[in-house]
């Protein structure tokens, strides 16, 4: 405990260090900079602008919270990293969401690692630091090792390299960026997966790839039941599958599919027999979504 209060006291000194005036750090060869650069310091919160560099752009609300109320609770207990911009002026690189949940909670301070990098720096960092995450779509991922190669100009070699995944890997992901826009928001809203996408982007023509894209949500087809159907477009030249027995849905469901996907704002899938046995599909892709279905359904 004693240690911890040592490192919140100094963390508060080099604060009072960095609002001097006459200690104005802009480099990491300035006097004073080694007291500061790579230290936890604890940052006003308003000094400290959003990152425009900032690869991600979905934050769960829910998931927000919850780590607000841990804060509320422990404090901020990895601290973000920011780059100086000038005189008491900081800019985000990694930690949005701690930062987010602090602000949430009031917090008017929050520790922070400073670092001196120019804006090339800063999206490299903040792009890596978004690639660890366990939380991103294969689509995010995708566009992130994109814009590390566009904007960073890395090789695939190089950035194998930076972010430790094999050359391999990284190909697998950019090429999910060949999918159809309509697809890799399929993706991103979690309606397939990564399997689904790799099979996909095998079928060159767009119009072609929705119309199997469709058939997967409509069939809910599985990776290895795409894989065959991606098949069998290449040997025939179309993109159907053989259909088992009684696919067809039978008019009584079929006329409903679109009354429960617009009551419910998702993506509802039914298969049915004549018979009338079957069963309703209602996908949900966060505990937010699956308490608003409830909700719906239940009234509760």
């Amino acid at each position: 405990m004693a240690k911890a209060t040592k490192k919140q006291a100094l963390g508060r000194g080099l604060s009072a260090l960095l609002k001097d005036p006459e200690n104005d750090i802009q480099s990491a060869t300035d006097k004073n900079a080694d007291k500061v650069v790579g230290n936890i310091v604890e940052l006003d919160v308003e000094a400290i602008e959003m990152n425009p560099f900032q690869p991600r752009s979905n934050f769960n609300d829910e998931a927000l919270k919850e780590l607000a109320s841990s804060i509320r609770q422990l404090g901020v207990i990895q601290p973000i990293t920011v780059r100086k911009l000038e005189f008491n002026k900081y800019q985000l690189v990694s930690g949005e969401r701690r930062y987010r949940a602090s602000r949430l909670v009031g917090l008017t301070t929050i520790p922070a690692y400073i670092r001196i990098a120019n804006d090339q720096e800063s999206l490299e960092m903040a792009l890596v630091e978004n690639i660890q995450r366990q939380d991103l779509d294969p689509i995010e991922i995708a566009l992130s090792y994109q814009r590390l190669i566009d904007e960073i100009q890395l090789t695939q070699e190089q950035l194998s390299d930076r972010v430790g995944k094999k050359r391999s890997t990284i190909t697998n992901y950019m090429r999910l960026l060949r999918l159809d826009p309509i697809i890799q928001t399929g993706m991103r809203d979690g309606f397939l997966s990564m399997g689904h996408g790799r099979a996909l982007v095998n079928i060159e023509k767009k119009a072609d790839q929705i119309a199997l894209y469709e058939k997967i949500i409509g069939q809910n087809l599985s990776v290895r039941e795409t894989e065959r159907a991606v098949k069998a477009y290449h040997e025939g030249g179309t993109s159907e599958k053989p259909k088992p027995k009684n696919t067809k849905i039978p008019e009584f469901a079929e006329g409903n599919i679109k009354k429960f996907t617009d009551h419910l704002s998702v993506k509802v899938a039914i298969s049915a027999s004549e018979k009338g046995n079957g069963k309703i599909t209602i996908p949900f892709h966060s505990k937010e979504e699956f308490q608003r279905i409830k909700k719906l359904i239940l009234g509760e």
